[in-house]
């Protein structure tokens, strides 16, 4: 869970200067359904390129790069814990 308390107007001060894609994680990385997501995707074998991919589709993530070790340890950037 985040470290703040997202109801309160100063744990968002710094997103008057955040991208629009930083922005969006704000939300994302609090949606229960994600979370839910990616702890099954944490299960899910790194080689299963279709799960991977139904995943990013279903919350509109782009991934740059392709394939391969990189981009299988970049899985720790999308768990909502590691940003909170």
């Amino acid at each position: 869970m985040p470290s703040s308390d997202w109801r309160a107007p100063a744990a968002y001060g710094h997103a008057h200067s955040i991208p629009a894609a930083g922005f969006a994680w704000e939300y994302l990385r609090r949606d229960d359904g994600y979370r839910r997501d990616f702890q099954r995707m944490k299960r899910v074998s790194g080689h299963d390129a279709e799960a991977q991919t139904a995943f990013a589709n279903r919350w509109g993530l782009r991934f740059r790069g392709g394939p391969g070790p990189a981009r299988r340890s970049r899985r720790a950037l999308l768990d909502a814990r590691a940003s909170a």
